[in-house]
């Protein structure tokens, strides 16, 4: 039996670990040929090898997502490799922690640290997308996952930066599933809540016995769940799925 993504192409950012390195690898199972994208490249060349060693074909492209010379690059090579980008699943992200700004409150952000968290999680998800979008325009059609957060549904304290701009991510991909529906591009979002990956390992251990107690499933979540739902949003028995945000968080959400 063929794939759900059998004979697709795929572009995965933040491919060299956590959710990223899960879908890559659930892209490959299902059948498409995938460019593992990261700003670690030997990371990025170790999901390529775990690909390559399950019998799927993939290459590793060096990306940083905020600069844009290098998400076009990232998108050409992407098609270079495999001839279209039939899916792409924008996943670049970086937690608080990353720039000093977990659990400082809103109005005591430093500004590097705002706009900082800013670039990467949601004006990166913007280059990519544009990009991706203009590469499936010519080809007639193609489906898009943006990552954002059950924080980009709901607040939290001591995150005011993260929070924005995942809410502003699933303001974009609402916006952009609108703009591009009649180009047959379809644009959704994943929501994860608490995830078994390195970028919750600070919040976790600051604060885990809190968060899992508003977790009706009362465990973290694992990227390969992440992944699931994004494969399917990619595969063509979600055609009728755009502009919609995924929760798969475990009920965090639904209390």
């Amino acid at each position: 039996m063929a794939g759900l993504l059998e004979g697709k192409a795929a572009l995965v950012t933040g491919a060299a670990s956590g959710i990223g390195r899960a879908a890559a690898l659930a892209f490959a199972r299902e059948g498409a040929w995938v460019a593992a994208a990261d700003r670690n490249l030997d990371a990025a060349k170790a999901t390529v090898r775990a690909i390559e060693d399950a019998g799927g074909e993939a290459v590793a492209i060096a990306c940083d997502v905020t600069d844009d010379a290098q998400v076009a690059a990232m998108v050409a090579a992407a098609v270079e490799a495999f001839g279209s980008l039939d899916c792409a699943f924008n996943n670049a992200g970086i937690a608080p922690f990353q720039f000093n700004s977990g659990g400082v409150l809103a109005a005591d952000l430093e500004e590097a640290s705002w706009l900082g968290l800013i670039d990467v999680n949601l004006h990166g998800v913007w280059r990519c997308l544009r990009h991706e979008v203009a590469q499936m325009r010519r080809q007639g059609g193609g489906a898009i996952v943006n990552t954002a957060s059950v924080l980009g549904l709901v607040g939290s304290g001591g995150s005011a930066a993260y929070v924005a701009g995942k809410h502003a991510v699933v303001g974009l991909t609402k916006a952009a599933a609108i703009d591009h529906a009649p180009e047959n591009i379809r644009v959704n979002a994943v929501c994860p809540g608490y995830i078994e990956t390195p970028m919750t390992e600070d919040t976790m251990r600051k604060r885990g016995e809190a968060i899992m107690a508003r977790v009706p499933m009362a465990r973290m979540g694992t990227p390969q769940e992440i992944a699931e739902a994004v494969v399917w949003m990619c595969s063509d028995r979600a055609a009728f799925v755009t502009g919609s945000c995924w929760q798969v968080d475990g009920g965090y959400t639904a209390r």
